[in-house]
């Protein structure tokens, strides 16, 4: 386990060095951040100057260097819009990232896993047409759109809801609720189909000609042997959610992250949206470790 947690942690430092240098080409491709904050009439040396300041006049690999430099360190630099490190900025919005994620998480395993579940046990019942219809409806429709619509029902039309922001809990429903649309039609797919594998083994039958309950049979010898694809989407979707979350939060206004990448893309914002990167890539990577982590404990008989 250690060997193998060793390699892990090896691979993730070689897959972050990879997508910050991909980064680091692709921000400077967006265009040049003196030509937004130069004043429009400007003059040559007072862009020059600009672009001296922000370290815009080195050349590329002189550029790399100072940043990989500085990264090594875990300075992503000072931005160029709010005038404060970068880093700073990007952690200070991971909380309410974190926080709507893990809602809309929650939703998307109390109604994914148990739907996915009913669906299997009761194939071809009401409940499992009801239940493909959602995960097909879910995975169609664009999530914008679902925010949209949540957004003229509830807080337009009932006025039960508010529009956006981040407070209290009102705030939080909507914009969890349209964050786990996505995510529910997947558990709810994956759920029923390793399910329906599952209820067809050998085992399965002969707990029930034993004269297992029912819901013995379904929540100790079904459920149990069907947690590792499900451990392994659940664990997938949280990370997807956690860095996923930037049309949700833009719809909503919702003071994450993914709002602050946006804004730091338009403003050509380089250190920000560098920063915002590599704290998404760590995010996602941290995640499969801990998917791969969670095996050994669901299934002892798996060995790395």
């Amino acid at each position: 386990m250690q060997r193998y947690l060793g390699m892990r942690l090896f691979q993730i430092v070689i897959a972050l060095l990879i997508i910050s240098i991909i980064v680091f080409v692709l921000v400077r491709l967006s265009g040049d951040p003196a030509r937004l904050l130069a004043p429009p009439d400007a003059s040559k040396e007072e862009y020059e100057a600009i672009r001296h300041n922000l370290g815009l006049d080195k050349a590329i690999f002189l550029q790399f260097v100072n940043f990989f430099s500085l990264l090594v360190r875990g300075d992503f630099g000072t931005s160029f819009r709010w005038h404060a490190p970068a880093l700073e900025l990007v952690l200070g919005r991971f909380p309410a990232t974190l926080t709507l994620a893990c809602a809309g998480f929650l939703i998307s395993v109390v109604i994914g896993f148990p739907l996915g579940i009913v669906a299997a046990v009761r194939k071809g019942s009401i409940w499992d047409t009801l239940a493909r219809i959602l995960a097909t409806l879910g995975q169609s429709i664009p999530v914008f759109w679902v925010g949209i619509m949540l957004i003229l029902t509830f807080s337009v039309d009932l006025r039960i809801l508010p529009v956006s922001g981040r407070g209290g809990l009102k705030h939080l429903i909507l914009p969890a609720v349209t964050l786990s649309s996505f995510s529910v039609s997947a558990l709810v797919r994956l759920t029923r189909s390793s399910m329906l594998d599952v209820l067809g083994s050998e085992y399965v039958k002969m707990a029930r000609i034993k004269g297992v309950p029912e819901i013995l049979v379904i929540m100790k010898h079904a459920l149990r042997n069907a947690l590792i694809p499900l451990v392994t989407i659940a664990g997938m979707q949280l990370a997807a959610l956690l860095t996923g979350a930037i049309v949700t939060e833009v719809v909503f206004a919702w003071p994450g992250i993914g709002r602050l990448s946006v804004e730091a893309v338009i403003a050509r914002d380089f250190p920000v949206v560098q920063a915002a990167v590599f704290i998404f890539a760590v995010t996602y990577l941290t995640m499969n470790l801990i998917v791969d982590m969670l095996y050994c404990y669901i299934d002892p008989r798996i060995r790395y």
